[in-house]
């Protein structure tokens, strides 16, 4: 069962020089600089230094008289602890920057990855599942995890208790991936400790937070996002009714991934979320084979021919428009949106007007926190 995939639109122009990626890293920390609003603003000014010197004088536009942007020293640290941490920094539309993210609208920046990087180019497949997982639930989680991990994919998941653990342990010979709410130096759970370390050694801890975050319950919409945007397809071992698990499920839909689940007792809460996305198209799974008939053997994407498409997708500057259009604009935008979210390129549809027109006034909306964005590219009024 899969949703429909939006194309990325955002330039490739990534930081050659250190200089450069220190401004890359002060403008994604800066304050309400959230991950559609760095690109773009990254797709307006060009780089991050022009992004930066604007940000106070947008800010001020929006109301902030007394903004600052992140000080150079904040993103110096990070890439100190980061160094020191023996993680690396990949940075969007590098050649080590994971290239099945490159499709999404909100693609991370910057990703701190710590263990073998080279892992990132094979094929992978996300298993998931409920954290209070029942014995057999970690069972069929090992042993779907073995075998698809034989058949040549790597398994990505969240390093969770219950189905992500199982997964990972599963997989630790033929290559996991490890996608953190927190930072890619912090281990969440604790007892995951030894696990964390062995991941290291064959596999990917990864994670778009700075060095030394602790998670937090905001962080972890975000990570799932990037969890099925690496894999082909999200299998689903047990979730409840209203899980991380399912929020996961319904993000890959909207990354145009597959989404399969393993059935599970009618009775039994846990199984109730994956019976529901059984019941709604989803693939039912009872084995690895299953799970390849669904889309196909572990052969590496095409990376050169994803980064030559991706470079023909450079936007153009958007068109200047007067104070009064600007203002109608956002009241138009303001008036479409709700509490519910609404994905943008619908929105765009109902304002009856361009990308290029539109994507100046969210940024600005946002910076007034006058709008939400949410993981799948959603927006919502505050």
């Amino acid at each position: 069962m899969s949703g429909t995939q939006i194309s990325s639109t955002h330039p490739q122009l990534p930081p050659t020089t250190e200089e450069q990626r220190i401004s890359w890293l002060r403008l994604l920390r800066s304050r309400r600089v959230g991950i559609s609003t760095f690109h773009r603003l990254i797709g307006e000014y060009a780089d991050a230094d022009a992004a930066l010197e604007a940000l106070p004088e947008i800010a001020q536009s929006a109301g902030e008289t007394e903004y600052k942007v992140c000080p150079r020293e904040v993103a110096l640290k990070e890439m100190r602890d980061g160094q020191a941490a023996g993680a690396e920094l990949l940075m969007h539309g590098h050649a080590g920057y994971p290239s099945a993210l490159n499709d999404l609208p909100d693609a991370p920046p910057l990703l701190w990855a710590k263990g073998d990087t080279s892992i990132l180019s094979r094929p992978m497949v996300a298993v998931v599942g409920a954290r209070n997982a029942s014995s057999l639930g970690t069972r069929m989680a090992r042993s779907l995890a073995r075998e698809l991990g034989e058949a040549g994919f790597v398994v990505v998941s969240g390093m969770a208790r219950g189905v992500d653990t199982a997964a990972h342990f599963a997989t630790l010979e033929t290559g996991t991936v490890a996608v953190l709410g927190g930072g890619v130096d912090v281990i969440y759970p604790a007892e995951n400790a030894e696990l964390a370390r062995k991941i290291c050694e064959t596999g990917l801890r990864l994670s778009e937070q700075p060095m030394g975050m602790v998670p937090q319950a905001r962080h972890f919409p975000a990570r799932n996002r990037i969890i099925s945007g690496l894999a082909r397809a999200v299998i689903v071992v047990e979730a409840a009714a209203r899980s991380g698990s399912l929020i996961t499920a319904q993000g890959a839909l909207d990354q145009g991934r597959e989404v399969l689940a393993v059935p599970g007792h009618p009775f039994d809460a846990r199984a109730s979320g994956c019976n529901m996305l059984i019941r709604d198209g989803a693939a039912l799974v009872r084995g690895a084979a299953d799970v390849i008939e669904a889309i196909g053997t572990a052969q590496p994407r095409d990376r050169q021919h994803e980064a030559e498409q991706a470079s023909l997708d450079i936007p153009t500057p958007p068109e200047k428009r007067s104070l009064r259009q600007t203002a109608e604009l956002h009241t138009q935008i303001l008036n479409r949106l709700g509490p519910a979210p609404l994905a943008e390129d619908q929105l765009i549809r109902d304002l009856e007007t361009s990308a290029k027109q539109v994507s100046p006034a969210l940024v600005d909306l946002e910076m007034q926190g006058k709008i939400t964005r949410q993981a799948g590219g959603l927006l919502a009024l505050v």
